[in-house]
């Protein structure tokens, strides 16, 4: 992808953020057919999905690496490791690996430690 440094990036978050209310429920297809508008619109980022979350989010990732998309970038969504883990040894974390985006968003945890 090539971006220049005057042009407006925007981040899409609808195929996750966007399907957190209660009665919403995407498939793999609905998100594919929305992600190529996103695309078609322009939108830089098209934010997939967490890959380790369920089965229908990896499906998606694998189906949206064998689609050349025109403007977007598919993101992977997800979280850094457990306290104490390793990424290594991380399901979430591998996941977003496997996802086989070039970008991922990855949100820092905080709060008191857990034992």
């Amino acid at each position: 992808m090539n971006i220049q440094a005057d042009t407006i990036q925007v981040y899409d978050t609808t195929l996750r953020d966007g399907t957190q209310r209660e009665g919403i429920s995407l498939s793999c297809a609905d998100k594919l057919r929305i992600a190529r508008r996103l695309d078609d619109l322009g939108i830089t980022f098209i934010e997939g999905g967490w890959p380790g979350s369920n089965p229908k989010d990896a499906d998606f990732f694998e189906q949206a690496r064998k689609i050349s998309w025109k403007n977007a970038s598919i993101t992977a969504f997800g979280a850094t490791c457990r306290a104490q883990g390793n990424p290594e040894d991380d399901v979430n974390i591998q996941a977003l690996v496997s996802a086989g985006t070039q970008v991922c968003t990855i949100f820092g945890k905080s709060g008191p430690a857990r034992s």
